[in-house]
C-alpha cells in the first residue's frame, strides 16, 4: 500500500571515484533511452512500459517520464574506496550538502544513482549483489530520499555482475558474449541499473510492490527475472538476443546505442517480458 513512482522520475547521478567521459556517456544514453519513445523497436522505452503498468491504491500509474538530473563528481573518493551500506548514505549527504553545486533535494520524483568505480568494494558486492536500493535515512542525510547503488565489476567480479560478457570460472567452456559499448564493466552495469530503476520506481520505499512474506528481504519486479534477457529465459541461458554485424549481443535499442537489460515482472500477465518478446 506504500506509494510508487507516479510524478516525473528525475535521476542524480553521483558519479563516485574515476569515470572516463565514453563510460559516462553509455550509462547517459541509457537512462535518456527510457523515454525515447521513437527508438528503433524493441527499445528502452518498450521495456519501461512495463513499470508504467504499476499503480498505486488509487490507480494511477508509474510515470513514464524518467530524465537526466544533476551529476556530482567525488573523483577523490570522499569516503575511502571501501564502503558499507550506511556509509553509501553518507556519501549521498555529501553529494546533496556540498558546498558547490550540492544535488538537489527532491523527494517528490528524485532518484538518487551511485555509481562505483571498479576500484571501490562495497559491503555483499560480489557475493550476494551487483546493486541495490533503498531509501536514506533523515538521521544521516536529512531526508527520505530513494536511491540506488550499482558497482562497476568490471576488475572485481565481471562474471558474476557483468555476465553474459565475461563468464565465471565455475563455468568451464562457456564463452562471453560481446557487450555492445565496448565495455563490459559499464555494459554490465546498465542492465542493473535498470533492474535498480524498476524496483525503485515500483517500490521506493520499500512498502508498495513486492512478492514473498518479508519486506525486508523482498523479492521485487526485477528479482524475479534475474538472468532473463529474452525469450525462453532462466538458469544460465539468457534467453533468445540479437547479435549485431559487429558481432555484439543487445536485446534493446536505445536513442543512438544498443543495450542488454534483464526483462522485469508483468503482473498482469504474470510472467517475465520485455519488448524483444517473440510473442508481441
Amino acid at each position: 500500500m506504500g506509494p510508487v513512482l507516479t510524478a516525473n522520475i528525475t535521476v542524480h547521478t553521483i558519479w563516485y571515484g574515476i569515470w572516463e567521459r565514453n563510460q559516462k556517456k553509455v550509462i547517459r544514453e541509457f537512462i535518456s533511452s527510457i523515454s525515447a519513445a521513437n527508438s528503433k523497436h524493441p527499445s528502452v522505452a518498450g521495456w519501461w512500459k512495463t513499470v508504467q503498468l504499476y499503480t498505486d491504491q488509487t490507480g494511477s500509474n508509474i510515470s513514464r517520464t524518467v530524465r537526466l538530473g544533476a551529476e556530482k563528481n567525488d573523483r577523490f573518493y570522499s569516503h575511502g574506496k571501501s564502503l558499507t551500506r550506511l556509509s553509501i548514505q553518507s556519501v549521498i549527504k555529501s553529494a546533496v550538502t556540498a558546498k558547490t553545486k550540492p544535488l538537489p533535494i527532491s523527494p517528490k520524483g528524485g532518484l538518487y544513482l551511485l555509481l562505483t568505480s571498479p576500484d571501490v568494494y562495497v559491503q555483499d558486492f560480489c557475493g550476494q549483489v551487483c546493486g541495490f536500493h533503498y531509501f536514506t535515512f533523515p538521521s544521516i542525510v536529512g531526508y527520505t530520499l530513494p536511491y540506488a547503488w550499482v558497482g562497476n565489476s568490471a576488475k572485481l567480479c565481471p562474471g558474476v555482475c557483468a555476465y553474459p560478457f565475461a563468464v565465471p570460472d565455475y563455468i568451464p567452456g562457456l564463452k562471453p558474449l560481446k557487450s555492445p559499448n565496448g565495455d563490459i564493466g559499464v555494459d554490465g552495469m546498465v542492465s542493473v541499473i535498470g533492474h535498480e530503476l524498476a524496483e525503485l520506481a515500483t517500490n521506493p520505499l520499500v512498502n508498495a510492490w513486492y512478492a514473498g512474506q518479508d519486506p525486508s528481504f523482498p523479492v521485487e519486479i526485477a528479482d524475479l527475472c534475474e538472468g532473463i534477457y529474452g525469450t525462453g529465459g532462466g538458469g544460465s541461458y539468457t534467453g533468445q538476443l540479437f547479435s549485431g554485424e559487429d558481432g555484439a549481443t543487445f536485446n534493446m535499442n536505445g536513442i543512438r546505442r544498443r543495450f542488454l537489460v534483464q526483462w522485469v515482472w508483468n503482473h498482469v500477465v504474470s510472467y517475465c517480458t520485455g519488448p524483444n518478446a517473440l510473442d508481441q
